[in-house]
């Protein structure tokens, strides 16, 4: 006896067929299970919203497997409280590291270069306290030049070499965390800009051209998670303000730090005014350079409410 299928029915086996030949079995429900968005948007408190955002794009297990080194690199150079929106927010860092040992991580680290004295940055943002309930050895300021080592950038086309932080060189996960806040020379510094937190020499960026100079450190330095606290916004006056600060309660987080960054030129007043993600020259070059996407109008962007 023949079975007749129809069309409908001929093209979902062919399709699951071909699927199942290509990537091996799978169980039904992972054949046709949703890809995460490319951004995520999450309004409510900074721990919530910050939760909520990684949750979207599939939960810290996709970034963090069991017994990874992970560093975070967040903003606290600024011995300036929350409310400043100098620093990131410290709700923010301690749920990232909270999720990052819920996946199993072996070791979390949270670092910076100081911009101001370490303690009196490390006591006004309210990190290290933060995060004291997960580790109280989990936050340092690193400013002691044996701590980097040389790193060479190939390919650079105005920075061809720095010096990183050591820990850094040697984790497996890297995850930015910056506050959004604008930048007297750059225009605004999120998360390839916040890279320079990383390095020891940071005046040499600003001695050549500032903006290839964080693309160029952004190729050796490219986030596997960007999580922007936009919680508030330093609109002005940045980056250490005081300025004009904007309290948007919202957390923006991808896999693709340039579209993190795109999607926060395009979704907050800077100086008054609205901006295009093409409009911030060290975002256009790294689209270009293939670091990353800015036209967030092809892009997936989920919104949460936390």
């Amino acid at each position: 006896m023949t079975h007749k299928i129809n069309r409908r029915d001929f093209l979902k086996y062919h399709v699951t067929g071909a699927i199942c030949l290509t990537s091996g079995l799978m169980a039904p429900d992972l054949l046709f299970a949703e890809t995460p968005p490319d951004i995520a948007v999450a309004k409510g408190a900074p721990g919530a919203a910050a939760r909520a955002a990684v949750k979207a794009l599939g939960g810290m297990s996709r970034f963090v497997t069991k017994g990874q080194r992970v560093v975070i690199k967040p903003n606290m150079s600024f011995p300036t409280p929350p409310e400043r929106a100098s620093n990131t927010h410290p709700e923010v860092v301690r749920e990232l590291a909270a999720m990052c040992k819920e996946a199993g991580a072996g070791r979390v680290l949270v670092l910076d270069n100081p911009l101001g004295p370490a303690e009196l940055c490390m006591e006004s943002s309210g990190i290290a306290e933060a995060c004291e309930v997960i580790d109280r050895r989990m936050v340092h300021m690193v400013s002691d030049p044996s701590q980097y080592s040389e790193k060479a950038i190939p390919g650079g086309k105005s920075l061809t070499e720095t010096d990183i932080m050591k820990e850094v060189l040697g984790a497996d996960v890297l995850i930015a965390a910056p506050v959004a806040k604008s930048h007297s020379g750059a225009g605004v510094s999120l998360s390839m800009k916040g890279m320079m937190g990383l390095v020891y020499n940071r005046m040499i960026f600003h001695r050549r051209d500032l903006h290839t100079s964080i693309v160029d450190l952004s190729t050796v330095l490219k986030a596997d998670l960007t999580v922007v606290d936009a919680t508030r916004v330093l609109s002005t006056g940045g980056p250490g303000g005081p300025g004009k600060v904007l309290t948007p309660d919202t957390v923006i987080a991808s896999a693709d730090m340039v579209a993190a960054d795109a999607y926060t030129i395009s979704a907050f007043e800077w100086y008054g005014k609205s901006y295009r993600p093409d409009q911030v020259r060290h975002i256009r070059e790294a689209h270009a350079r293939g670091l990353g996407r800015m036209d967030i109008e092809n892009l997936r962007v989920e919104s949460i409410t936390a």
